[in-house]
């Protein structure tokens, strides 16, 4: 019989066991459920999980096309597009800057680029300091992170950055190898383009050989592609550069006073687009349908497979209402006339316009640039102000016939020098000490400048002329006034011409009464020659004013040739307002004008004796200050000689507007008269008659020949 100590050991060691058996069994069901895990996951899930590990993300991307072309009115191209060889590279999404280095670098052998740096160039670096330590930073970023400190490793976002640049010495980025140079103008490029957007590796230069040896080698270079791309050329060169405007590079990208705008609309932050005048006015014109590429990318963020979804379509193509030969003539006639300058003359503004429709039959400006070189400054007819002078009397007179101070009834005056207190005084350059009794027609014909500061008399209240009496007039009540109607002729608002950034002239301040006097015979506010140019057409078309256009038709483009296709949009002359004025009222202007150059006493019949067709035209002569650039203020008392005028007068089909500023303000140093003169040819010149005759123009070409031949047959000699 066992004793009760022995039996309490046997109880104790019989629980060892069924713990461990207990243990056992855990760990037992603990291993099969993770069997029976693993082999639900391989078995019945391993298509979902594989697929998972597969997947890839498509997107659509868009690509550029070729922006539309510019053709004047006779389908003569000013602004085309040439096709050029590019190497391109798309940027997959999340792709490490030392991936694009690492591609940089295998591109580098097949291709060459422009590497000019600090270190081996004096000026315009293609790679800047910044560029190559971007580049050294991105090849071994592993390398420059051991170089920096404890707290700099603790820095984020730009600031760990630049501590990894300020690490990267000068030396280190000026004994680079040629290979990583071109490595470095390529990771420029590359590094440029934003997720799954496309930019031009290299498009200027690209040899064939380039083209084969990558096209041969893209399994190696991921992202990279081979393709055509465009680039703006310019058939004509300089002529009417200055309007037609400028297309951003990639580098430029969009303008970031717009960014938001095209980036709503779909554009890319790298699209080239119109940035100036023209280019940019028609920008959704001439942009074109991008291209859509589905991109399929993996999970990496790595570009396997693209597939084009839609081709895209070229832009649209602007077609000008200006004939490129007229252009031409015009652009002729401004340079001869320039090399008569006299005193600080440096530039002159013709324009020439169909006052029915708005057409813009010719526009230019030619200007001494600081080189002492003629160049485009067409620019300048629609974004620069002079004080005109008596050309714009005809919309003096208007205004009296608006204003109801001037009927048919009351229209003769007395020209008479005109003296007030604390006013200067005022008289006709015709008649400067006598006096003379005319009428609204004849004070046009004269150019009478006390005439037209009656009728501002009238205006401001004031009906009777006292010699040395004070003005009692309203001079700012008077200026609103006369501004709120020459602004009905387009002098002193925006004339509604298609191109951005218009100036409306400037509008003098101070408010005196003899001011009001002065601007009636243009002696005050300044006006651009587009001004000029829209008041005479809006007289010359019965009181209709229409706002001039450059552009009159948008066409497709031929899929067959390339060439300008068929109409899509005819742009309708904008007729902005009527001249609220009696008939008989605007008959005596248009008279006034005709006698200008008719009448005995006209002051341009001289200039057009013996035109061939019959004008109407009024001149100018204004007191001014040139303004000098560098100085910053006036400098010197000038005059700016004007002309406005339109043929036939009956029926008038052009209208002309020149300026010729800064001449000498002594008329016994000047004589030049370059703005009644280079009217009259540009006049001659739209109809082919006196020295554009058909006639004259084959005798001038056959004597052209003569000299040729002359010339070659010495040369043989």
């Amino acid at each position: 019989m066992k004793r009760p100590s022995q039996n309490r050991k046997d109880k104790k060691k019989s629980h060892i066991p069924f713990r461990l058996n207990l243990l056992f069994f855990v760990v037992f069901l603990l291993f099969a459920s993770l069997i029976l895990r693993l082999g639900y996951l391989q078995i019945i899930r391993a298509d979902e999980y594989q697929a998972e590990v597969d997947r890839t993300e498509r997107t659509t991307i868009t690509g550029s096309v070729p922006r539309g072309e510019i053709f004047d009115a006779n389908l003569r191209r000013l602004v085309g597009n040439e096709a050029r060889n590019t190497i391109t590279y798309t940027r997959g999404r999340n792709v490490p800057a030392s991936q694009m280095a690492e591609v940089a670098y295998n591109l580098a052998e097949y291709i060459e680029m422009d590497t000019a740096t600090p270190f081996n160039a004096d000026r315009q670096f293609d790679l800047t300091i910044r560029d190559l330590k971007d580049y050294v930073i991105a090849t071994n970023q592993e390398d420059i992170r051991e170089r920096l400190t404890s707290e700099e490793l603790r820095l984020s976002g730009n600031e760990s950055y630049q501590a990894m640049l300020d690490s990267v010495s000068e030396d280190e980025i000026s004994s680079l190898p040629q290979r990583d140079l071109t490595a470095a103008a390529i990771f420029k490029k590359m590094n440029s383009a934003y997720s799954l957007s496309t930019v031009n590796v290299k498009n200027e230069n690209v040899s064939q050989e380039e083209i084969a040896r990558v096209s041969e080698n893209l399994d190696s270079l991921p992202g990279i592609g081979t393709g055509t791309d465009w680039v703006r050329i310019y058939p004509e060169g300089d002529m009417l550069r200055s309007i037609l405007g400028n297309v951003s590079s990639e580098d430029q990208g969009l303008p970031a006073n717009k960014l938001k705008t095209y980036l709503a609309k779909g554009y890319s932050r790298n699209d080239r687009v119109g940035t100036t005048l023209l280019e940019s006015q028609y920008e959704e014109v001439l942009s074109g349908t991008k291209s859509r590429l589905e991109t399929e990318t993996n999970t990496n963020g790595d570009i396997i497979n693209q597939i084009e979804q839609y081709q895209g379509n070229k832009g649209d193509n602007l077609i000008l209402t200006i004939d490129i030969e007229f252009q031409e003539t015009v652009e002729q006639i401004a340079k001869e006339s320039l090399a008569l300058r006299e005193g600080l003359n440096e530039s002159i503004y013709i324009a020439a316009m169909n006052p029915k429709n708005g057409d813009i039959l010719a526009m230019t400006g030619q200007a001494l640039n600081k080189d002492g070189e003629v160049s485009d400054d067409t620019l300048g007819i629609v974004q620069k102000n002079f004080v005109m002078g008596s050309s714009i009397k005809g919309a003096t007179v208007l205004s009296a016939y608006m204003d109801g101070v001037l009927t048919t009834s009351n229209n003769v005056m007395v020209d008479e020098p005109l003296n007030f207190r604390s006013t200067q005084t005022i008289s006709s350059l015709y008649n400067q000490y006598g006096r003379d009794v005319i009428n609204d027609i004849e004070a046009l014909e004269v150019s009478s400048n006390v005439y037209m500061a009656k009728l501002a008399m009238r205006m401001g209240g004031v009906w009777e002329y006292k010699p040395n009496d004070t003005l009692n007039i309203n001079g700012k009540q008077l200026l609103d006034k006369q501004r709120h109607y020459y602004n009905q002729f387009g002098l002193g608002v925006e004339t509604g011409i298609d191109l951005p950034s218009e100036s409306t002239g400037y509008a003098g301040t101070v408010a005196t009464p003899g001011e009001g006097l002065f601007q009636s015979f243009g002696q005050y506010d300044t006006y651009t020659p587009i001004q000029l140019l829209q008041y005479i057409s809006t007289i010359a078309n019965d009181g209709v004013r229409i706002a001039p256009r450059l552009v009159s038709e948008i066409r497709d483009t031929n899929p067959e040739n390339g060439e300008v296709g068929s109409l899509k949009t005819e742009i309708p002359p904008k007729i902005l307002n009527h001249i609220d004025v009696d008939e008989t009222a605007m008959d005596r202007v248009q008279q006034g004008h005709y006698e200008v150059i008719h009448g005995n006493r006209g002051t341009a019949r001289s200039v057009f004796a013996g035109a061939e067709y019959e004008a109407a035209g009024k001149t100018g002569t204004a007191q001014a200050w040139f303004w000098d650039d560098d100085l910053r203020r006036n400098t010197a008392e000038v005059v700016n000689m004007t002309f406005v005028g339109y043929a036939p007068y009956d029926d008038p089909e052009i209208a002309v507007a020149v300026v010729v500023p800064y001449l000498p303000a002594r008329s016994s140093e000047r004589s030049n008269r370059e703005n009644t003169r280079a009217a009259k040819r540009v006049f001659d010149a739209y109809f082919k008659t006196g020295e554009f005759s058909q006639n004259v123009t084959e005798e001038a070409e056959e004597e052209t020949e003569e000299i040729e031949d002359l010339m070659s047959d010495e040369a043989d000699d």
